[in-house]
C-alpha cells in the first residue's frame, strides 16, 4: 500500500512538471513570437514556429485532460519541443544561433516520461546537434538567417533569458524541491530505522533477561530437590535456557541485532558448560575451530541447543571421574550454498552403538537428531575406535536458503 502510495506521489510529481513547462514555454513562446514580430522585426519562418509552438502545446494539455496518458504528453512534448527548436535554430544562425542552448534544456523533458526515453531523446539531441553543426559547413543557400543583424544581440539576449527562465524556474527550482523532499525522506528513514534498532536491542535485552530468570528459577527449583535424578534434568533445562539467553545478550551487546560471531558465542558457551558441571570433569579441553563467521539468530539458536546437548553429554557421561581428555568441535563451509558441516568430537569411553535417537529414552540424543532437521540438515554418528564422534550437515536458514 505504501509503495503504491509512493508510485502515485512521484507520478503526480512529473505530471505537474510537465505541466507547468507546457504552460512556461508555450507562454514565453509567444511572447517571443510577439517580439520577433513587432521588436526585433523578425518575419517569416521564426515567430510561426513560436505560435505555432504556442498553440499544439496548448491542445497537448487540453488532450492530456482528456485521455490522462502523461507518457503520451511528454512523448508529444518533447517531438514538437525538438522540431521547434531545430527549425528556429536554423533559421537564426545555425551552430552560431544562441537558440541552440535550448536543446540543451529540453533533454530534461525526455526524461519526465522515463529514463530509458529519456536517454534515447538525450542521443538524438546530442546527433541533432552535431547535424546542425554539419549543415552550417554545407552552407546550405535555402537555410538563411532570419534575423536582421541590428536584433542580432536583442534576440539573443531573449533566447538566453527563456533558456535560464525554463532551466531554473522550472527544472531548477523543482530539482532543488525534489533534493529537499529526498533529504527529508532520508532523514526520516534513517530517524525510524534507529529507533527500530533501539527497540529491537531492548527487545533482545529483556528477552535475555526473562530468559535468566527462568534459568535461576530452575536453579532453584534444582536446589530444593534432593532427586539426583530431578536435579540434573532440571540442571540440563538451565543450561538450554541459558544457552539461548546467550544469543539475545551478544545481539544486544553488538552493532550487528540480525546475526552473531559464532566463535565467541561457542567459546562462551562451552566455557560456562565446564564451570557448570560437577568437579569430577575439570581435566577435560574444550578444542574449539570454528572460522570468522556470522550467523543468523534463527540458525544460531537450534545450532546453539545442539552444541549445548553434545557437549553436556560428553561431560557428564564421556569421561571417568577425574580423567583427562579432549571435546573437539569444528564448523566448516561446504561447497553448497550456505550450506555447513559441524563436527563434534571426544576421546572419552563413548557408548553402544545399538543406542540411538530411536530407542533411547534420553532427550539429548533426540535433541540432537531433531534440531539437526530444524536446520534443514542431518545428524550422524561416526563409527570411530574411541569416544563419541557426531556429523552435522546444517543450512544457515537465516540466509533465505
Amino acid at each position: 500500500m505504501r509503495n503504491l502510495k509512493v508510485d502515485q506521489n512521484r507520478l503526480n510529481d512529473k505530471t505537474k512538471l510537465l505541466l507547468k513547462f507546457n504552460y512556461i514555454s508555450s507562454a514565453l513562446s509567444l511572447v517571443l513570437g510577439l517580439l520577433c514580430m513587432f521588436i526585433f522585426e523578425v518575419t517569416g519562418t521564426i515567430p510561426f514556429v513560436f505560435f505555432l509552438y504556442a498553440a499544439l502545446n496548448f491542445v497537448n494539455v487540453v488532450a492530456f485532460k482528456k485521455h490522462g496518458n502523461l507518457t503520451a504528453m511528454a512523448i508529444y512534448t518533447s517531438v514538437l519541443s525538438w522540431v521547434s527548436t531545430l527549425v528556429i535554430t536554423l533559421f537564426s544562425g545555425g551552430i552560431n544561433s544562441p537558440f541552440i542552448f535550448i536543446l540543451a534544456i529540453i533533454v530534461l523533458a525526455g526524461y519526465v516520461s522515463t529514463r530509458f526515453f529519456g536517454k534515447i531523446y538525450m542521443y538524438f539531441i546530442l546527433f541533432t546537434i552535431i547535424a546542425v553543426f554539419a549543415l552550417d559547413q554545407i552552407n546550405l543557400e535555402y537555410i538563411s538567417n532570419q534575423v536582421p543583424s541590428e536584433s542580432e544581440d536583442l534576440f539573443s539576449l531573449a533566447s538566453i533569458l527563456f533558456a535560464v527562465y525554463l532551466l531554473g524556474w522550472v527544472f531548477g527550482k523543482d530539482l532543488l524541491k525534489a533534493h529537499h523532499n529526498l533529504y527529508k525522506s532520508k532523514t526520516e528513514i534513517e530517524r525510524r530505522i534507529d529507533e527500530k534498532e533501539v527497540l529491537l536491542r531492548e527487545v533482545h535485552h529483556r528477552v535475555k533477561n526473562n530468559l535468566q530468570t527462568v534459568s535461576s528459577l530452575l536453579n532453584l527449583q534444582a536446589k530444593n530437590t534432593g532427586n539426583y535424578q530431578i536435579k540434573s534434568l532440571l540442571k540440563g533445562s538451565q543450561n538450554r535456557v541459558l544457552s539461548m539467553a546467550m544469543i539475545h545478550e551478544m545481539l544486544y551487546l553488538r552493532s550487528n541485532l540480525s546475526k552473531i560471531e559464532f566463535q565467541p558465542y561457542v567459546q562462551e558457551l562451552t566455557e560456562y558448560l565446564m564451570k557448570s558441571v560437577e568437579g569430577k570433569n575439570k581435566n577435560i579441553t574444550v578444542n574449539i575451530d570454528i572460522p570468522n563467521l556470522e550467523l543468523g539468530i534463527d540458525t544460531a539458536i537450534p545450532l546453539g541447543l545442539l552444541i549445548n546437548e553434545a557437549v553436556t553429554n560428553s561431560l557428564k557421561y564421556g569421561f571417568v571421574e577425574n580423567g583427562e581428555g579432549e571435546i573437539g568441535i569444528t564448523l566448516e563451509k561446504t561447497a553448497a550454498k550456505n550450506t555447513y558441516n559441524l563436527l563434534i568430537t571426544d576421546n572419552g569411553i563413548g557408548y553402544s552403538e545399538k543406542i540411538n535417537f530411536r530407542n533411547t529414552k534420553s532427550l539429548g540424543l533426540k535433541l540432537i537428531h531433531n534440531l539437526a532437521r530444524q536446520l534443514k540438515g542431518s545428524a550422524k554418528r561416526l563409527d570411530t575406535e574411541q569416544g563419541t564422534n557426531y556429523s552435522i550437515t546444517f543450512q544457515d536458514i537465516g540466509s533465505g536458503v
